[in-house]
């Protein structure tokens, strides 16, 4: 049985998180910048159902999604926060479940970000501007923007050089330490809030945060003119990856997954081709199909899956003096042939998050090169934020992106 719980919360201004490094351990102290978390919503033990309590009748002032722990999400009335300087207050409008919210959901981590305290899930979202904290230029009240999740040190090495994603000190939008957006109202830095155009929708702002992801992956594979493109994995990053690719010109692109279901959406939103990826058939003879399906080798390959298979293949069907770009996060450890991409030159690309690409995947959107409104499958209100983390867990009746509207 799926219950709610919705009791007031109020965090403290500041908490030490340990977080597992391999076999060290590090102590974060999360200081002024950003959401906390705080020790004040209590501790729980995992559950092993889902467990959404209710009593009562539901608060208006902030609703907000918390994550307890393992399959324990809640619906709670958190306080409304006051924006500092540089930030602003946003009435949030939607956000988007993506593959982490839910990953953090069934196993409380994903490598070595743990959820030790309860933590506010979501991270694709976009709002209307409510109030401006001090020094703010940018922006006005009713502004429509979309979020970009991350906010980093601006002082370090990585940020001053255009590496921002690398900050040692970025602070992510709902992963551990760090509170989410999922809520009625949310504050964030306003220079890393995108005022989006009359005519792009905040369904559309929200998932600039996938589409960013496919841009930097495209922009790290050198995805150009006369590119052939094979992407692997038809999940929501591989989708948009795939329209980021035919946006920047490749000639050809193929898109690759185990379900049928995902590859007829993926033709649609323009797939030159796709390869439905069978268990039982053998990593050469799989090399075989996809070179014959392009007449050649992929120069361009870009893992969206995070399996080792995935990952070992998408290295051996690449074309020597090609590029892989791994996306797709999975286990810690895997084997690759290595030695089969040196000796060709196969260069292996990693990618995390997305850098200095906000823009240009507004740029992309309200252009009308790329339409990411097909991805949308499924629309929840926020009262109904469990059915809507099933539903995207399930998969069920197709759901591609899941969003939950929080009005």
């Amino acid at each position: 049985m799926l219950y709610i719980t919705v009791v007031p919360c109020i965090y403290s201004s500041e908490f030490f998180l340990k977080q597992e490094c391999g076999a060290a351990s590090v102590y974060h102290n999360i200081g002024k910048r950003g959401s906390r978390l705080g020790d004040a919503v209590g501790r729980t033990q995992p559950h092993s159902d889902l467990n959404f309590r209710s009593r009562g009748v539901m608060a208006k002032d902030n609703l907000t999604a918390v994550l307890y722990g393992i399959n324990d999400l809640r619906l709670e009335n958190t306080p409304i926060e006051e924006p500092q300087d540089g930030e602003v207050l946003l009435e949030m409008a939607c956000v988007g479940i993506c593959g982490s919210d839910v990953h953090y959901l069934v196993n409380g981590r994903i490598c070595d970000f743990v959820v030790r305290e309860p933590m506010i899930i979501g991270h694709e979202s976009a709002g209307i501007v409510a109030k401006l904290g001090k020094n703010v230029k940018n922006l006005k009240v009713g502004d429509r923007v979309a979020i970009e999740p991350g906010v980093c040190c601006r002082v370090c090495k990585f940020c001053k050089t255009g590496r921002y994603n690398l900050c040692k000190d970025m602070m992510f939008c709902a992963t551990p330490p760090v509170h989410g957006s999922l809520r009625r109202f949310y504050k964030h830095a306003a220079d890393f809030c995108f005022k989006l155009p009359d005519h792009v929708s905040l369904e559309e702002g929200a998932l600039l945060e996938p589409l960013s992801v496919g841009v930097h992956a495209c922009k790290r594979g050198s995805v150009g003119i006369d590119c052939k493109v094979l992407i692997l994995g038809a999940g929501p990053i591989g989708l948009v990856t795939l329209l980021v690719a035919k946006a920047m010109g490749a000639s050809k692109v193929v898109i690759t997954d185990i379900l049928e279901s995902r590859l007829k959406i993926a033709k649609k939103l323009g797939a030159d081709d796709t390869y439905l990826v069978q268990k039982n058939r053998s990593e050469s003879d799989t090399m075989a199909d996809i070179h014959a399906i392009f007449g050649d080798e992929p120069d361009r390959t870009i893992d969206a899956s995070g399996a080792q298979s995935s990952i070992r293949l998408a290295i051996l069907v690449t074309k020597s003096g090609g590029v892989v770009v791994l996306v797709g996060m999975g286990a810690r450890e895997v084997q690759v042939p290595l030695i089969n991409a040196l000796v060709r030159e196969v260069d292996i690309r990693g990618v995390f998050r997305y850098v200095n690409d906000y823009s240009d995947a507004l740029d992309l959107i309200a252009s009308g090169k790329i339409d990411v409104k097909p991805l949308i499958t499924h629309n929840y209100k926020m009262e109904d934020t469990m059915k809507a983390f099933e539903t995207s867990r399930t998969g069920a009746d197709g759901a591609i992106k899941v969003m939950i509207h929080c009005k």
